[in-house]
C-alpha cells in the first residue's frame, strides 16, 4: 500500500511540473488589502 501511494505522489508531481511548464507557474492568491482608517469629514465632533 505505501508503494501505491509513493507512485501517486510521483505522478501528481509529475502533473504538476507538466502543467507549470505548458500554462507557467501557478498563480499565488492576492494578499488580502489592509484596511486603512480614514477621517470621515462628513461628521462633525461636538
Amino acid at each position: 500500500m505505501d508503494y501505491i501511494e509513493k507512485v501517486l505522489e510521483k505522478l501528481k508531481e509529475w502533473a504538476r511540473k507538466l502543467i507549470e511548464t505548458l500554462l507557467g507557474p501557478e498563480a499565488q492568491p492576492e494578499p488580502e488589502p489592509i484596511p486603512i482608517p480614514v477621517n470621515n469629514p462628513g461628521r462633525r465632533r461636538r
